[in-house]
């Protein structure tokens, strides 16, 4: 059959033939595409950056410095500092310990410096996974809304169609192709909206679960980090306190005297918080 606007069946004809409620209906899929698409692509951009950003995260602990590390941290395709959750996990751990022993009179020195570190990387998470989630409730939306607007098209069409035979008071193709031929369209369209909507929902929440984990097990290795100066596969291994688990020289930059403590403040604490 030729679509085409000469044919006329053709989309150009029948758009001119719809009346308001079937091309509020096309306008809003249009739009309902057009979002889907901006999200799938800009989040797909932004996930493929991040994953950068964790390979970068492994180089961290190569390095023989946390400043070195936070350069690391920023490599080539990787986000900007500001959008680069690995970079501000780094940061803000190390501002907490940094705050933590300057601030030890206030009320939150009463906490353990596990507690507190434990707090502040939790906290740059449940930020950063936000910022992940963002868009994903529209996909959503529009993957599961787009078939039943469709669906409103598709009624309308054959009310249309109904109405010509009542009119003509007889059941002829030519009284019934053109509101029946909308209705097959909006059905087609409102299914063209959801599928991509439904597909990549699915695909963006799986990345953000595998980067998800990824960030806790790079909080987890910073916790150790900060607390006991060692990475958290030494601890868990059993490695003596301050012997670098990758070969690097990477000190821990907690309060002076802290280093290597077993205690309380064992890193641990952000494992069972974390479970």
């Amino acid at each position: 059959m030729d679509l085409t606007s000469t044919s006329p069946y053709g989309l150009a004809t029948l758009w001119n033939q719809g009346d308001l409620i079937i091309k509020s209906v096309a306008v809003i899929l249009l739009l309902m595409s057009i979002v889907t698409w901006w999200l799938i692509l800009t989040r797909s951009w932004r996930l493929l950056r991040l994953r950068r950003a964790a390979r970068a995260a492994n180089d961290f602990w190569h390095t023989r410095s946390f400043e070195e590390g936070l350069r690391a941290l920023q490599a080539r395709g990787a986000p900007p500092p500001a959008l680069n959750p690995f970079h501000r996990l780094a940061v803000e751990g190390r501002a907490a310990v940094e705050h933590h022993a300057a601030a030890s009179k206030e009320l939150h020195g009463q906490l353990s410096l596990a507690e507190w570190v434990t707090e502040a990387l939790r906290g740059s998470i449940d930020d950063s996974s936000e910022r992940l989630r963002s868009g994903l409730s529209m996909l959503a939306s529009i993957g599961s809304t787009a078939p039943f607007v469709g669906l409103l098209g598709t009624v309308w069409g054959i009310y249309h169609a109904l109405l010509g035979i009542g009119i003509a008071q007889q059941a002829s193709i030519d009284q019934v192709a053109g509101p029946v031929g909308e209705a097959l369209i909006m059905t087609a369209f409102g299914l063209a909206v959801a599928i991509p909507a439904v597909l990549g929902y699915n695909a963006l929440s799986r990345a953000n679960r595998a980067l998800g984990s990824q960030l806790r097990r790079f909080a987890r290795q910073l916790s150790s980090y900060f607390l006991t100066g060692h990475s958290l596969e030494a601890t868990l291994a059993g490695r003596p306190a301050g012997a670098p688990a990758h070969g690097g020289t990477l000190h821990a930059v907690g309060r002076p005297g802290t280093g290597g403590r077993k205690d309380k403040d064992s890193p641990s604490a952000f494992a069972a918080a974390e479970g």
